[in-house]
């Protein structure tokens, strides 16, 4: 059974563990594995995100800048703040009760989406790759996600194995969660994601869903984001090719399942129709337990 936690926003407190939250993504980029160059002008982003909530998303997750294997060109602040901050402006105008999350790994972005009414900051990096971005979170008070990655993408091919990869990963997150705290963040505005995919090559992944339970250890919420990576795709090969994007969706409904069961509060997904009609039915099965 997942515990249940109280998850401060700052402005609001959201209620993990009765039920799995479903955290719907736009990416306002170029260039994302799955949906870039598709949502960059921020009225069909808007749209599109409009469209997540009427499905079922709890959380709108805005990305301005893709972390894909082997993206090298880092999105300076302002570009990602052209891209990402109309979408969150524009959305919380139409939908003030919108939960919006921006997926940022820079203190600058972090700021100025929280002052344009997001309520969450989503960090691939853990906190890393800005050293202001843990004292930002604690000036904001909004919520946060801290999650796990393997070095940057442009090495992800080459870094060597890990070892138990999921040891690594539950090591390398208490680390980095109690920095962050030593910095000023809240515990209960942290949750944390164990990054699939992020520097986790085909095979590191399946024992990370395997045993996913053992990160609910660490006493944070868990946040799982599986949807249509490559690892769910190579399972899924025919005649020597990954299976395409479209392809992934219900063998990525199996890994949604297996993760609520183990013990994740919020699903980070590309497909919220069926994410959310996947976790009613897990969700029910867990409460008849």
């Amino acid at each position: 059974m997942r515990a249940v936690f109280q998850w401060s926003l700052g402005t609001r407190t959201l209620e993990l563990g009765k039920r799995t939250l479903i955290m719907g993504i736009v990416n306002v980029t170029p260039d994302s594995f799955s949906d870039g160059g598709l949502y960059l002008d921020p009225a069909q982003a808007v749209t599109h995100a409009i469209q997540l909530l009427e499905e079922g998303a709890d959380i709108i997750d805005v990305g301005g800048e893709s972390t894909r294997p082997g993206s090298i060109v880092a999105v300076n602040a302002e570009e990602e703040l052209r891209r990402a901050l109309p979408v969150i402006t524009e959305l919380k105008k139409l939908r003030p009760d919108a939960v919006i999350s921006v997926d940022t790994y820079k203190a600058g972005v972090a700021r100025a989406a929280v002052a344009a009414g997001a309520e969450i900051v989503n960090d691939v990096s853990g906190f890393r790759w800005d050293p202001l971005m843990a004292r930002t979170i604690s000036e904001v008070k909004c919520g946060a996600v801290l999650m796990h990655m393997r070095g940057r993408p442009e090495e992800w091919r080459s870094l060597p194995p890990p070892g138990d990869v999921v040891l690594l990963v539950r090591r390398e997150l208490r680390e980095w969660v109690e920095a962050a705290v030593l910095a000023g963040v809240r515990r209960e505005r942290i949750a944390l994601d164990p990054g699939f995919g992020f520097g986790k090559n085909f095979e590191q992944n399946y024992p990370l869903l395997a045993r996913f339970q053992e990160l609910q250890s660490l006493g944070f919420p868990l946040l799982a984001g599986t949807s249509r990576k490559s690892f769910i795709g190579r399972m899924l090969a025919k005649d020597g090719k990954d299976a395409a994007l479209p392809d992934r969706l219900y063998g990525n409904l199996a890994a949604h399942t297996i993760l609520i069961f183990k013990g994740a509060h919020i699903l980070r997904t590309h497909d919220v129709k069926a994410a959310v009609e996947a976790a009613r039915v897990a969700d029910t099965i867990l409460a008849a337990h």
